[in-house]
């Protein structure tokens, strides 16, 4: 029961102001199309003479931007490639200069070798030929120690044995056995 007397209440109400959707009255269509067109055209003045054309410059803005920052980009690549070319180049000279100078080095090193072991060889050499000088005097000494000795031993196994040997007879017996 409350429910149908609410509901007539409402519906007395509706009655007494007109329909509940006042957009759907046919009888304000003319004013509410009037509104439209008057809110469209205000829209699309707004729109064309003050938001497109900062919404185009601001693209235009972005697109010279970019524009300007791919040039930018374009040219520091080459630069870039200048610069490796160039550190290239100078990396090049430098394995070719440090070549050069270990070359030089090894010459210079060579050179300094040959002039120190001509040295080394002409003092083994000196010493060589001072060696065989010595060995030629020790030989010769020792031949004249040899044939010294062999005299005395000589006399000595001729006196022992019973005999008496001048030094005459026993100088020409062992010169004459050293020379075969």
């Amino acid at each position: 029961m409350a429910t149908e007397a609410h509901d007539a209440m409402a519906g007395a109400g509706a009655a007494a102001h007109g329909p509940a959707m006042p957009q759907l009255d046919f009888s304000t269509y003319a004013n509410q199309i009037f509104w439209l067109v008057i809110a469209l055209v205000a829209i699309y003045l707004i729109l064309t003479r003050v938001a497109l054309p900062r919404i185009g410059s601001v693209l235009a803005e972005r697109k010279g931007t970019i524009t300007n920052d791919i040039a930018a980009a374009e040219e520091l690549k080459m630069k870039a490639l200048d610069a490796e070319k160039a550190y290239n180049k100078a990396l090049a000279d430098a394995r070719s200069e440090a070549a050069r100078i270990v070359a030089e080095a090894k010459a210079e090193i060579q050179q300094d070798l040959d002039a120190a072991t001509a040295k080394a060889d002409a003092e083994i050499f000196a010493k060589a030929a001072e060696s065989e000088r010595r060995i030629a005097e020790i030989r010769e000494n020792t031949l004249e120690s040899v044939t010294e000795v062999a005299k005395d031993t000589a006399k000595e196994i001729v006196s022992v044995l019973g005999g008496k040997a001048d030094a005459r007879s026993v100088t020409a017996a062992i010169n004459a056995r050293l020379k075969g």
